[in-house]
């Protein structure tokens, strides 16, 4: 697989996390937003609500550490980091994030 395959693959993928987010935050689609922006701008949609709940339910903890790990840029991953961090705790978080990097999978 080329470079390029594997960005366009990651790509992909942080879009499909952004926008699992997005519909467990019940926000609108962003299908007026060009595709090659359209991830950045769920994100950007997600953290403002993302930050203002002080719960978050059980189905949220997957969609939001994929979407720190797919998120192409490393300065906007915090977005989903923190409410995962207040949510669900240090531990939690920590033990979800180290997983994926050792295995390029989730662990619970």
């Amino acid at each position: 697989m080329s470079e390029g395959d594997r960005h366009e693959a990651s790509t992909r993928t942080f879009l499909a996390c952004a926008a699992e987010v997005a519909r467990l935050l019940d926000l609108e689609a962003a299908a007026d937003v060009p595709e090659d922006r359209r991830a950045r701008h769920l994100a950007g949609a997600a953290r403002r609500p993302l930050m203002e709940r002080v719960t978050l339910s059980e189905e949220f903890f997957d969609p939001l550490m994929a979407a720190a790990v797919y998120d192409p840029d490393p300065s906007f991953c915090r977005w989903f980091v923190e409410p995962a961090l207040y949510v669900f705790g240090r531990r939690r978080v920590m033990t979800a994030l180290l997983g994926y990097l050792r295995t390029a999978r989730p662990q619970r």
